[in-house]
């Protein structure tokens, strides 16, 4: 997430990060991602200390996963537990996309995951409890560290998630690379592609009265102000 929300950024905002660290395999890594994506909620308290000394005016968790596993129903319940941690201030990726797809209209969606099958079956469970119809869903083949991949790959697999019945591609996951290909994808595709990244610093802009268009990333960011 850090090179893409670096890249996307106004020159005007400054951007901190402090690692959740959870026991397990590796980082991005597949295997054993379920587990370890749980155990971050365990650290939330230590990551969220590490950074209240910076006095931030935002504060985003930047693991749409995290949202998916815990389910649509106990969202507001993780924002709570965020906001007493980290302030008002504070909010989950998942929530930044549903905020960005009500903004620009999104009633069906065609969802593209790159997370194993759990993760991506409960994130097609939270959209779809979230009020979206999700008309379409791929999953991106052949995935050992989502950090490993690449935005050909993200580009690809947001044209096979694309369905003529969709009002909007969500590229979901904040691991994978995506901020050079949104603007491509947008104009092959004709609609709107929302990514987790872009979503998250869409509605921390927002959030801190930052609302100037941020042009090259596509449809969301652009629609600032």
């Amino acid at each position: 997430m850090e090179p893409e929300l670096y890249r996307m950024k106004p020159a005007s905002l400054t951007i901190h990060f402090a690692r959740l660290d959870a026991p397990g395999s590796d980082p991005g890594a597949t295997d054993g991602m379920e587990h370890r994506t749980l155990g971050y909620l365990d650290a939330l308290p230590a990551a969220t200390r590490s950074l209240a000394a910076l006095k931030l005016d935002a504060i985003v968790l930047g693991h749409t996963a995290v949202s998916y596993l815990s389910g649509f129903a106990n969202e507001p319940a993780l924002l709570e537990r965020l906001a007493q941690l980290a302030g008002p201030r504070s909010f989950t990726v998942a929530r930044a996309v549903g905020t960005a797809l009500r903004h620009l209209g999104i009633k069906r969606l065609s969802l593209a995951t790159p997370d194993p099958e759990a993760i991506s079956s409960a994130g097609r469970a939270y959209w779809q409890a979230a009020g979206v119809e999700v008309v379409a869903h791929r999953m991106l083949d052949g995935v050992a560290n989502i950090y490993e991949e690449s935005e050909e790959r993200a580009y690809a697999l947001g044209r096979a998630a694309d369905t003529a019945t969709a009002d909007a591609v969500l590229i979901s996951g904040t691991g994978l690379p995506t901020a050079g290909i949104v603007e491509r994808l947008e104009h092959d595709l004709g609609k709107p592609v929302v990514t987790s990244q872009a979503a998250a610093l869409w509605h921390a802009l927002r959030l801190i009265g930052l609302a100037e268009p941020v042009h090259g990333y596509g449809r969301l960011l652009a629609s600032l102000g």
